[in-house]
């Protein structure tokens, strides 16, 4: 691997796990009958936890909120709901962008896999991928493959380390076919089935059953780029 690429995988690059915190409140003794009830389905609701998360995808839930997905360090792949995003005043305006590095304050549900958002503080918004169409369509595809290889809130750390540092290369560099391969080899590694196949994009299509639509395109590209070039 050249010296070119060493930004996109590299170890420092890796941010600390901010820890989980839980609220919590004892129980009053006894048989409180509706009250302990009360107070234990409060308990529930109140369970807060603050991660570090990018943002993989948004989609409308109503007139007012959001759903939206992240790849986190701490809880793998999960979808909040960010209640009134949508309005011009929300404590979320400007701060739910795709590809987004974000330290998140949740409310995990423990009745679903949907949690309620309730803070977002940008890191790092990457602004580098959106000034070149190149950059973004591979963005978009390293987040299609991290959603095909990776099951709703499997926790696995290296899979969002991977994917910060890729999209800190990007920030600052075009991809290219070499950076895209390398991504797939780490991501077979992290999933356990590199060397497996003749190359590791077919073996994680193999192990998941499918690999992105978007991935044909974007390697044209890349590859129309390399014969200019």
């Amino acid at each position: 691997m050249t010296s070119r690429h060493r930004g996109l995988f590299c170890k420092d690059c890796f941010g600390e796990t901010p820890k989980s915190t839980r609220q919590t409140r004892a129980l009053p003794a006894g048989n409180c009958g509706l009250a302990a009830r009360a107070l234990q389905t409060r308990l529930i609701y109140n369970v807060s936890i603050t991660t570090r998360g990018i943002l993989l995808r948004k989609r409308k839930l109503s007139d007012t909120s959001l759903i939206v997905s992240w790849c986190t360090d701490s809880l793998g792949m999960i979808q909040t709901v960010a209640r009134g995003a949508r309005r011009p005043k929300s404590p979320f305006r400007g701060q739910l962008d795709l590809f987004f590095d974000a330290e998140l304050s949740i409310a995990k549900s423990r009745k679903s896999n949907l949690h309620t958002l309730r803070e977002v503080v940008v890191i790092n918004a990457f602004a580098g991928i959106r000034t070149d169409h190149r950059r973004t369509q591979a963005a978009s595809y390293l987040v299609e493959l991290i959603e095909v290889c990776t099951e709703i809130e499997h926790h696995e750390p290296e899979i969002f380390h991977l994917l910060e540092r890729a999209f800190g290369y990007l920030d600052q560099h075009d991809p290219d076919l070499r950076a895209i391969a390398h991504f797939e080899k780490e991501l077979a590694r992290i999933t356990g089935v590199h060397g497996a196949k003749p190359n590791a994009a077919m073996a994680l299509g193999h192990l998941f059953g499918r690999l992105p639509s978007s991935r044909p395109a974007l390697l044209k590209l890349l590859a129309s780029d390399k014969d200019v070039s």
